[in-house]
């Protein structure tokens, strides 16, 4: 007997297995049922929605699927098809719409898709950034619309209308380059003349990407997966397994740097000069160092999850500044940005969050970020890692039947480490501050699995805490 293709319902948005848990009247429903919590948060005023999609291949009955559930709740509607999900962000707040949708499933395989979310606070004018995933008390109130069929309907005279954006990547593009230039990074990566490689996986990164390198300045640019087919041409995940190819293209083309985005272009991988991965943890302490560095700020705030390294203290410390810790989910992260009024947040799997272009994770500023670090300093990639405390972190996956099945795990982990200082924001993460180590385990929002990653001084170091890790959860 096959295993029932999973619906993933979580702070994230919906996720699911094209044709078998993810159908058109899943999809209807659930934009449906989005639309009904706008219309509480919203009343009876117009309400505005973006919707996108990431481009990979069998998406767009989805997108006419979640279209049509929008519309049929009586919410304009702006089209900006194949787009970015941070490119949503940007056009949401230059629209100043109320919130946004994206068909995507980021990084997951390519027999699955997703909707996710964006949210503004009422009242906030056209053009002020605030987009932004919703938290989990606004994404729970989704779902259980969703689970409940509450889906919102109204009748035929009032009924929304579709109109089309086919300027949203332009805008982002310029809004990147229009916060470089703020912080005088635009001239020295134009006078840089940087070779770049970039790989956008067929996705929706493709068409932004190669307007921002050749907005900049970039004498050479070779693309590679940047055909709009979406189709993958390799596992889309940004890791150092898939991006074999991009690595031997910097080094046959002699490239300065080699950008991987995800299908969606959240996520941002780096390949330095000699054709090595560097690492996705590393995307956010290079671009928080790039913002530090040209000054402006007294006491910089930092905002980021408790499974991202702590080279992020360090690069916080070098600029008499600190680091906020929050719960994983790219919400999560952004509710402390604005509450701290952050200069920089993100993720470690290479979302970076610039408050001055989007409160979503965006590709496109890692980018101009990483290019503007590295033409500020005159310096190479690897010159500008080696210059980071670095560490080493290991990641392991373990299938899970539900969510809930993790709990008793982790209940045993937390008595295990009851001497080292424990945070219970978001599974268990243990800090072993004598070993300048941490370990955090929990439940994925995105898959049914339980995630396991460790960080220490060594790679032998992490992987002992992960062995203890799991002899103690079983």
């Amino acid at each position: 007997m096959s295993t029932p293709a999973p619906l993933m319902l979580g702070v994230s948005g919906c996720r699911g297995i094209v044709g078998a848990s993810l159908t058109p009247d899943v999809a209807a429903r659930y934009a449906g049922a989005f639309a009904a919590v706008l219309r509480e948060m919203f009343g009876s005023a117009p309400i505005r929605v973006a919707l996108a999609r990431d481009g990979r291949a069998g998406c767009e009955f989805l997108h006419h699927a979640a279209l049509s559930g929008l519309l049929a709740a009586g919410l304009e509607v702006v089209d900006l098809g194949v787009v970015m999900t941070p490119t949503a962000g940007v056009a949401v707040d230059r629209a100043g719409a109320a919130a946004g949708m994206i068909l995507t499933a980021s990084h997951n395989p390519q027999q699955w898709n997703g909707l996710k979310c964006l949210v503004r606070a009422a009242g906030t004018s056209a053009g002020l950034v605030d987009a932004c995933a919703p938290d989990a008390a606004l994404a729970d109130r989704i779902i259980a619309k969703f689970k409940g069929g509450q889906s919102l309907l109204v009748p035929w005279d009032k009924l929304g209308q579709r109109a089309l954006d086919e300027e949203a990547t332009q805008a982002h593009v310029d809004l990147v380059v229009d916060a470089l230039e703020q912080l005088d990074l635009v001239q020295a990566i134009e006078e840089a003349a940087f070779s770049v490689v970039v790989d956008s996986v067929n996705g929706s990164g493709a068409e932004g990407a190669l307007l921002l390198l050749e907005r900049l300045g970039c004498s050479e640019i070779l693309h590679l997966g940047g055909e709009p087919t979406g189709l993958f041409p390799h596992t889309p995940e940004p890791t150092r397994e898939n991006l074999g190819e991009l690595c031997m293209a910097v080094r046959e083309a002699e490239g300065h740097v080699g950008f991987a985005q995800d299908p969606d272009a959240d996520r941002l991988a780096i390949i330095d000069e000699r054709g090595e991965y560097i690492g996705e943890e590393y995307t956010l302490a290079l671009s928080a160092e790039a913002v530090l560095s040209a000054g402006g700020f007294a006491s910089p705030v930092l905002a980021t999850n408790l499974s991202t390294s702590r080279m992020l203290e360090d690069v916080a410390a070098r600029h008499k500044g600190r680091v906020i810790r929050t719960a994983v989910g790219e919400a999560n992260v952004v509710d402390a940005m604005k509450r701290e009024k952050c200069a920089l947040g993100g993720e470690g799997n290479g979302g970076v969050i610039w408050p001055r272009v989007t409160f979503v994770r965006d590709s496109l500023s890692a980018m101009g970020l990483t290019l503007g670090l590295m033409a500020a300093r005159k310096a190479t990639l690897s010159a500008l890692v080696a210059a980071i405390p670095s560490y080493a972190i290991v990641k392991r996956k373990v299938d899970l039947a539900s969510k809930d099945a993790a709990k008793p795990g982790l209940e045993k982990l937390a008595g295990h480490f009851a001497k080292e200082r424990i945070d219970r924001q978001d599974g268990v993460r243990v800090d072993i501050d004598s070993k300048r180590a941490w370990l955090h385990v929990r439940a994925s929002n995105t898959e049914p699995i339980l995630r396991l990653i460790a960080e220490a001084p060594t790679t032998g170091e992490a992987n002992m805490l992960l062995d203890e890790a799991a002899k103690v959860i079983g």
